[in-house]
């Protein structure tokens, strides 16, 4: 299929991306998301592009509100001594936010990472290919809960052995992602660490260089055999 797209689904995709908010739980709304819905979701994620057509990604698609109780149980134990990581202020700042889902949101998905026993077309000086491309997986689950209007938040403060274990994830596996996912009482303007100052969005320019970082020496040579 030769499909070419419009400047409207163009523009329509753009929005989709520029609209895209990690959701906390006190966003999320009881309204179920149905078995076909998170079918979707996840047929979205099994369209991203991954190294050597590797695949190597698992979902666990979690309801149970025990296990959730579980890992929101790994959550507060990290939560604890994370918080202790920043400034006083920070911290203050820190125990203000809500920064997970696992309880309030009707849907949790563990997002794991299954390395291959055999080499992998495109990862032989890149090792990290295959989780970057679980990664792609979940930007595309994302995206696609956001266009139907559905909320995801990404928990990273767990122990992701912990994790694994409440899952029973085999040992060579790795969690990726921890997605909190729901329908939402509201998407907000603008992404929320950023709202309250708790980082301020950087300049275009500070992030996109042309041929070389300014800081990288004109005469540098790379020596492709030194792999």
């Amino acid at each position: 299929m030769n499909k070419h797209f419009t400047q409207a689904d163009v523009a329509l995709l753009e929005e989709v991306l520029r609209l895209r908010r990690d959701v906390r739980g006190n966003r999320f709304i009881d309204t179920p998301v149905s078995p076909a819905t998170v079918n979707k979701l996840i047929d979205a994620a099994l369209y991203a592009p991954s190294v050597g057509y590797s695949q190597p990604w698992q979902f666990v698609i979690i309801r149970d509100e025990n296990i959730k109780q579980d890992v929101y149980n790994s959550f507060l134990t990290v939560n604890h001594y994370s918080s202790k990581l920043f400034s006083q202020q920070k911290q203050v700042d820190y125990k203000a936010l809500k920064l997970e889902g696992i309880r309030e949101a009707p849907v949790n998905i563990a997002v794991l990472y299954k390395p291959s026993d055999t080499p992998v077309l495109g990862q032989s000086s890149m090792k990290d290919m295959g989780r970057f491309s679980v990664v792609c997986a979940i930007q595309n689950l994302w995206l696609m809960a956001r266009s139907l209007n559905i909320g995801v938040g990404w928990v990273s403060i767990i122990e992701p052995e912990v994790v694994k274990k409440i899952v029973n994830a085999p040992s060579n596996t790795e969690l990726i992602g921890y997605l909190c996912i729901g329908y939402v009482d509201e998407f907000l303007d603008e992404p929320e660490l950023k709202s309250k100052g708790w980082q301020t969005q950087k300049k275009r320019e500070e992030v996109v260089f042309y041929e070389q970082l300014p800081s990288c020496p004109t005469n540098t040579k790379v020596n492709v055999n030194d792999e």
